[in-house]
């Protein structure tokens, strides 16, 4: 049957509206539907929030931890923490204090995480702060020879530890998985017991994410781990000098102190018609120290090798350090003291570096 042209004009309103009533229902449904997810969604990101503790928002959950067996966990670093400048701070002293003890070696150590992980570093360390020699093969590349080389240095460093004191907060799979946080406290708790000539900073903790799996799911937690204390209370294990004692029980002492190597560094530097009043702040830069070396042991320091006037702190800290690299030449150990600490107008750093001149130097004419 064929239509007529206002046939077919009267039918299409009709079936328009028929059109118009059944989208209706459906958006309606579709709007009842997604209405009921939002509050389901809600409801679950409430009972999410909880009942779960919430990641930092930079952190990653890497495939590599959805592959956790039962009852097995992940500790990553927070990447806030590892940006903190306390602790990069940490991390550098932790470098160059290895370094430096290993430079007989020619290991030169970059990275904690790179460096440390196989053990060799760890093992050539250990050895030369015991000064005593472990049975492991020198280089080792497999996986298993690296864990096995790690079993025994930190066997080595364990028995040596524990006796003392100190909480193990490392093992093989953590140091061997680049754990960051494992090899700092681990480094830590070596630089400490065996009383490395470094001051390490004070209030350094980081954040760490805990990945668990328990019952076939992931569950996260984020933890604040302490790596030091203050510098009295990491000392505290070992014989404390003189100093503690004298700003812990005899404050009112510190003046008298404190005028005696005043008048002991201004019987030398006056040979410069220079002269010094306040201990904590004068020698900040570096300058007068490196000065007060060179009359002390009797040489003239060329200018080219220090910042005559030092502006920047990095320029402030290269002075201190050169200085303690003059004390080291004229015989003398190196300062506990670091650079950043007389920088930062730490009196007790001051007055340690400056007594162990006077000790040595008071005849000196």
């Amino acid at each position: 049957m064929s239509l007529t042209p206002s046939a077919s004009a009267s039918l299409q309103p009709a079936k328009m509206k028929k059109d118009e009533s059944f989208l209706g229902k459906l958006g309606g449904t579709l709007a009842r539907k997604k209405r009921a997810k939002e509050v389901s969604d809600l409801h679950e990101e409430g009972k999410n929030a909880i009942n779960a503790p919430l990641l930092p928002s930079a952190t990653e959950i890497h495939p590599e931890d959805t592959l956790l067996e039962e009852n097995a966990e992940r500790i990553m670093l927070d990447p806030t923490s590892r940006e903190d400048l306390k602790f990069k701070d940490l991390v550098k002293v932790l470098i160059d204090w290895i370094n430096s003890e290993l430079a007989e070696e020619r290991i030169i150590v970059k990275d904690l995480e790179e460096d440390c992980y196989d053990g060799q570093v760890l093992q050539k360390l250990f050895e030369k702060l015991s000064d005593r020699k472990l049975n492991v093969a020198e280089v080792t590349q497999s996986e298993i020879g690296q864990k096995q080389k790690l079993q025994t240095v930190l066997e080595a460093v364990n028995n040596t530890l524990r006796p003392h004191g100190w909480t193990v907060e490392w093992s093989v799979d953590s140091i061997h998985s680049k754990n960051l946080v494992a090899i700092v406290y681990l480094l830590v708790a070596l630089a400490m017991h065996f009383q490395a000539p470094i001051r390490l900073p004070e209030h350094v903790s980081v954040q760490v994410v805990v990945v668990k799996k328990r019952e076939g799911i992931l569950q996260t937690a984020v933890v604040t781990k302490e790596l030091t204390s203050t510098t009295e209370m990491m000392m505290g294990r070992f014989e404390r000098d003189a100093f503690d004692t004298l700003l812990d029980h005899a404050p009112d002492k510190l003046n008298v102190v404190k005028t005696s190597l005043i008048t002991f560094v201004n019987k030398h530097l006056n040979k410069l018609n220079l002269e010094v009043t306040e201990l904590e702040t004068q020698f900040a830069d570096g300058v007068y120290l490196i000065l007060l070396m060179g009359l002390l042991e009797d040489y003239f320091v060329p200018l080219y090798n220090f910042f005559l006037t030092p502006e920047s702190f990095e320029q402030k800290v290269h002075n201190v350090a050169f200085a303690f690299e003059l004390m080291q030449d004229g015989g003398l150990k190196k300062p506990k003291a670091r650079p950043e600490d007389v920088v930062n107008l730490n009196l007790k750093s001051t007055l340690r570096v400056l007594y162990n001149l006077f000790t040595n130097y008071k005849n000196s004419d």
